[in-house]
C-alpha cells in the first residue's frame, strides 16, 4: 500500500510525534510512506517530502529526532483552493495519479470535514488523528497538543499571579477557544484562577463582580480570570472593561496568549497520544478501514466516523465547572 500522510489546519504540539508513528509503522509493514507537505494545499501542488536519496518518500530515519519537536515538520496550511469542487477534484487526479492508495489526515474538525469532502470524489481510504490543541472533537477523551497548551497556559497564569500578588492586581488571561472551553477550563483548575468564562456557558458580569466583591471582603489580593476566545463576553479586553464598567474592586488588565500555546516541545501525554493514535491509523488503513477518525477513548484505541466526530462540539464537564466554583473561594 501506498499511504500519504499530512497535517492541517493550525499546528499542535505532538503533530511530529503521530508523523514518526505513521511512518514507522507504514514503513514496519512493508508500505510507501509519502510525506505531503502544507496540508491539501500540498496535495494540490504535489508538494512532496524528499528524503536524502531524492525520493519522494519518507524513511524510518526521516523522522528520527522530532518527536520532541514542536510544530510539523511537514509545515501546515489552509487551502481555499481545496475549498472548491475543482479544487477537489484536481486533488483526486494527483492522488490517482501518484498511485495513493490511502492518506492519514492530522488535524481538527476543518481537516476532517475536508476528507469528506475529497471521499466523494477519490476512492482512497482515508483515517484521521486528532491534531488539535482545542480538545473539541467527538471520539477522543483528549486531543494531540491538548495537554501541551494546557500546560503552556498554566506556566503562563504562574507567572501573572506573582505580579498580581506584588500589585493586588486582577489579571484576564485570554487563551484559544473558538467554540471549545477546554483549554480554558483546565487551565483555571491548574492554575487555581478564580473564574473561567467559556463559550458554553453564558458569561454574567454581574454575578462575576459580585464574587469578586466578594472574594475582596475574604481578603483575596490577587485574582487570575481566564477567558476562552470564543466567549460570548467578547474576549477578555471586553470583559476587563465591562468589569471596570462596574467599578471591579481589584485594579485590572489583560493578556492575550494567543498562538503561543500551539507552540513548544509536546508533553508526555500528547507524545504517547499522537504515538498510539498514528500506529493505529496505518493498522486501519491496512485492515481497509475509512472516513474515520483515530481516537482514545478511557485508554482503548477507537475509531469514530468522520461525520460523528465532527458533529458538534465536544461539551467541557459540568463536574468541572462545579469543582472550580468550590475551589475559587
Amino acid at each position: 500500500m501506498r499511504i500519504g500522510v499530512f497535517c492541517s489546519g493550525g499546528d499542535a504540539p505532538g503533530m511530529n510525534a503521530n508523523l514518526r508513528a505513521v511512518v514507522r509503522a507504514g514503513v514496519s509493514r512493508g508500505h510507501e510512506v509519502v510525506g505531503i507537505r502544507h496540508g491539501y494545499q500540498g496535495i494540490l501542488n504535489e508538494d512532496f517530502h524528499v528524503n536524502a536519496a531524492g525520493q519522494s518518500l519518507m524513511t524510518a530515519r526521516c523522522v528520527s529526532n522530532i518527536m520532541q519537536r514542536g510544530g510539523t515538520i511537514l509545515r501546515s496550511s489552509r487551502s481555499d483552493e481545496f475549498r472548491t469542487l475543482a479544487g477537489r477534484q484536481k486533488a483526486a487526479e494527483v492522488l490517482n495519479r501518484q498511485k495513493i492508495d490511502g492518506l492519514v489526515a492530522c488535524g481538527g474538525d476543518g481537516t476532517f470535514r475536508g476528507a469528506m469532502a475529497l471521499a466523494d470524489l477519490w476512492p482512497g481510504l482515508l483515517i484521521g488523528t486528532p491534531g488539535t490543541i482545542d480538545n473539541d472533537l467527538i471520539g477522543t477523551d483528549y486531543t494531540i497538543g491538548f495537554h501541551t497548551a494546557v500546560a503552556t497556559a498554566v506556566d503562563a497564569v504562574d507567572k501573572l499571579r506573582d505580579t498580581a500578588e506584588s500589585h493586588e492586581r486582577l489579571f484576564l488571561v485570554e487563551v484559544m477557544g473558538r467554540h471549545s472551553g477546554f483549554i480554558a477550563l483546565y487551565t483555571a483548575l491548574a492554575a487555581a484562577a478564580e473564574v473561567a468564562a467559556v463559550p458554553e456557558t453564558t458569561t454574567d458580569y454581574r454575578a462575576i463582580h459580585e464574587h469578586l466583591c466578594e472574594l475582596k471582603r475574604r481578603g483575596k489580593r490577587s485574582i487570575i480570570v481566564i477567558v476562552a476566545e470564543g466567549d460570548d463576553s467578547g474576549g477578555a479586553e471586553k470583559l476587563r472593561v465591562e468589569l471596570e464598567k462596574l467599578q471591579c474592586p481589584f485594579s485590572t488588565r489583560s493578556v492575550n496568549l494567543g498562538h503561543v500555546l500551539r507552540g513548544g516541545s509536546p508533553v508526555v501525554a500528547d507524545r504517547l497520544l499522537a504515538s498510539r493514535t498514528g500506529e493505529f491509523a496505518v493498522r486501519a488503513l491496512t485492515e481497509g478501514k475509512t472516513g474515520a477518525m483515530a481516537g482514545e477513548i478511557d485508554g482503548n484505541l477507537v475509531l469514530t466516523p468522520f461525520a460523528e466526530a465532527t458533529a458538534g462540539v465536544k461539551q467541557v464537564p459540568k463536574d468541572l465547572l462545579d469543582l472550580l466554583d468550590t475551589m475559587s473561594q
